[in-house]
């Protein structure tokens, strides 16, 4: 550590005694003239170990960018929003020539606009954690306008003074079309076979129906049960096309952090009069001190609705169902649905979640398969156990949000 600003202070105090001695005749070694050195000294080494604290600060954080720029992946430094620093790898992703010119600029420029919110929303979580989170997907647009889909990870970081985000990711674009062109050619057209097939003999039997009844009223042979079964057969109709739109429609999620404790407490109170009706009882089960996670609500109360529905519908003679709720493991989470029903046979477990497979005779498996795309969408698992007359353990496994990725919660530059 240099002492420049310690040796100055000293000098100066010297120089300053020494004119007075020549100016004024006053003695030169006098209590005031070891005092003011003395603090000279002092505050000129407090002087030279702030600048050499500072000048460690900035070679730390040269040290620290030139790693970053040696990542092969895009890195990113965020703060309110705004970009502090980018690698070379995030720039060249981008399409910027020079990754001084992204300095700055506010990272929503380069977001489509329906996915900010789901952006927002895990930047409010970065900051009340503090912890890394699991890796989310984005899609994003650089600075020509093309598109591209961006998996990233983020942590809570300081970086040159101030809270910051530091995000890490890659352009999964090239894998996400070759997987959907892999998937397109290996099952289009045995897919496409078996959900016409479905949709044809799901519609066609209450259109049988309809037709059946129309030739009666031709025939005034009008009974007011008539009218009710053409409207039911035409509900079923509607269902059926429905399940189908919201298989098809795509849609862009927004993740939010959330109790699961009070998701599944209003599933159980809005089909709690189902279940008193077929005389079903619901017993539910929390562990203390939960972790939330992060999910788009209305789809992961669809997925409760659906399965707790199904073990209703499969005790027609009552019984009871027991939904437990734990810690399964660090950064996951379980939630149990056991019920008393009929069973599925072993041979058939493996089978269900597609299309037009069901154990119900009026279903049509769509709704099994809604779940287990919404929890795969959430990076969870399904798995399910059955024994004929006896009941079906179904157990959803979700992520926390936070995940075990690191030990440090902070990086300090």
């Amino acid at each position: 550590m240099k002492r420049l600003g310690q040796i100055f202070l000293v000098l100066l105090s010297i120089g300053f005694t020494s004119y007075q001695k020549v100016a004024d005749g006053h003695t030169f070694f006098t209590l005031d003239f070891f005092i003011f050195t003395i603090i000279a000294w002092f505050v000129g080494w407090q002087y030279d170990k702030a600048r050499f604290f500072e000048k460690k600060a900035r070679e730390s954080e040269e040290s620290y960018k030139r790693l970053l720029d040696s990542l092969p992946e895009p890195v990113y430094i965020t703060h309110n929003h705004r970009f502090l620093y980018v690698n070379n790898a995030a720039a060249q992703m981008i399409g910027a020539i020079n990754k001084e010119d992204l300095f700055g600029k506010q990272i929503f420029e380069f977001i489509v606009p329906e996915y900010e919110a789901r952006l927002l929303e895990r930047f409010k979580q970065l900051n009340k954690v503090k912890r890394p989170i699991n890796a989310i997907e984005y899609k994003a647009k650089r600075l020509d306008g093309s598109k591209f889909f961006f998996e990233v990870s983020s942590l809570s970081i300081v970086f040159g003074g101030k809270e910051a985000i530091l995000s890490i990711g890659k352009d999964v674009t090239d894998r996400k079309e070759q997987t959907e062109r892999l998937l397109l050619k290996s099952e289009k057209l045995a897919l496409l076979g078996q959900m016409a097939a479905g949709i044809a003999h799901e519609i066609r039997n209450p259109l049988t129906s309809i037709k059946g009844f129309i030739q009666l009223f031709k025939a005034n042979q009008q009974k007011d049960e008539y009218f009710d079964i053409v409207l039911s057969e035409l509900d079923r109709i509607n269902t059926i096309v429905g399940e189908f739109l919201v298989l098809a429609k795509p849609s862009v999620a927004v993740y939010v952090e959330q109790d699961v404790r009070v998701l599944i407490k209003d599933v159980v109170t809005l089909i709690g009069t189902q279940s008193i009706m077929t005389n079903v009882e619901i017993f539910v089960d929390f562990e203390e001190d939960l972790p939330e996670i992060s999910c788009e609500e209305n789809q992961l109360k669809q997925v409760f609705l659906n399965l707790l529905k199904n073990a209703i519908e499969s005790m027609p003679d009552g019984g009871h169902i027991q939904v437990k709720v734990w810690t399964k493991e660090e950064g996951k989470i379980s939630i149990k649905i056991v019920d008393q029903g009929v069973g599925i046979p072993e041979e058939r477990i493996l089978t269900l979640g597609e299309p037009f497979y069901t154990t119900k005779e009026k279903g049509t498996g769509l709704g099994l398969m809604t779940c287990f795309r919404i929890i795969e969408s959430h990076n969870g698992e399904i798995d399910i156990k059955s024994k004929v007359n006896e009941g079906t353990t179904i157990e959803l496994t979700l992520p926390t949000i936070t995940q075990p990725l690191l030990k440090k919660e902070q990086f300090v530059v």
